[in-house]
């Protein structure tokens, strides 16, 4: 353990980027600067099958810190979404003074048709319910795509999933499973708030819309399964919300 009056930081290369190995093309690493005073950290395992193996690597550096130096949060959440209620938690916290610098979102579309048109909001230092500072235009923007992600595939209207430094589409699932049958359309997503983090002094909520198209054209709020990651730096720490059951937790 270091010292208190040092800090263990993680070792870092334009912390936030993804690297991407090209003969590894499974491999996508993300690495942050974590601050570190006499903290201990457990990995469990709450799948179903042991894990035969488990590999790891610990990098860091005893440096003085500057007195603003962030704590970096992690918070996972997952909702339901309902017609009567379309917008799923990203973060919600009142910790104070922070840094918000990441998004990942893994959504289970549940409805057929377009699913993405959705705002993403940032209601930041008090804002009321209604007026979010930062109010986007859509999902696919904010990760950014655009024209439902499926400009390249105009027949089956399948989306084109990519990966950038700060923003991408990695992930689209509809075949069925081997041997489960058919299953719902899953999106995966990312976007790192590096050369455009958002700053708030008291509070800040994140949230995002479930919603689509009815066949009039008019917007439809959406029943979809929605779990998300936040990635948020603090002044102090602050206690995030306990994971929920493992069955809460399962993968559709």
């Amino acid at each position: 353990r270091p010292q208190r009056e040092h800090a263990a930081r993680v070792s870092q290369v334009d912390a936030g980027l993804n690297f991407y190995t090209p003969h590894a093309p499974a491999r996508l690493s993300i690495v942050w600067a974590h601050r570190m005073e006499e903290v201990a950290r457990e990995v469990t395992n709450d799948g179903l099958k042991p894990i035969p193996e488990f590999f790891f690597q610990i990098s860091y550096t005893l440096s003085e810190l500057p007195p603003d130096a962030g704590y970096l949060h992690v918070v996972w959440n997952r909702s339901l979404t309902t017609r009567k209620d379309p917008e799923h938690t990203i973060l919600k916290f009142t910790a104070g003074k922070g840094r918000y610098v990441g998004t990942y979102l893994i959504w289970n579309q549940l409805s057929s048709g377009w699913w993405g048109e959705g705002e993403v909001k940032f209601f930041i230092d008090n804002d009321p319910p209604d007026k979010p500072t930062i109010c986007g235009t859509g999902t696919e923007d904010y990760f950014g795509g655009a024209w439902g992600f499926v400009m390249d595939n105009p027949a089956d209207m399948r989306p084109t999933t990519y990966s950038t430094p700060f923003l991408g589409y990695p992930q689209a699932l509809f075949d069925p499973k081997s041997k489960l049958g058919p299953r719902p359309p899953a999106h995966a997503f990312y976007r790192w708030h590096i050369p455009d983090p958002i700053h708030f002094q008291k509070d800040l909520r994140v949230t995002v819309q479930a919603l689509g198209w009815w066949p009039t054209g008019k917007y439809q709020p959406l029943t979809d399964d929605i779990a998300s990651t936040a990635w948020v730096y603090l002044s102090k720490p602050s206690r995030v919300p306990e994971l929920p059951s493992l069955n809460d937790r399962l993968p559709r």
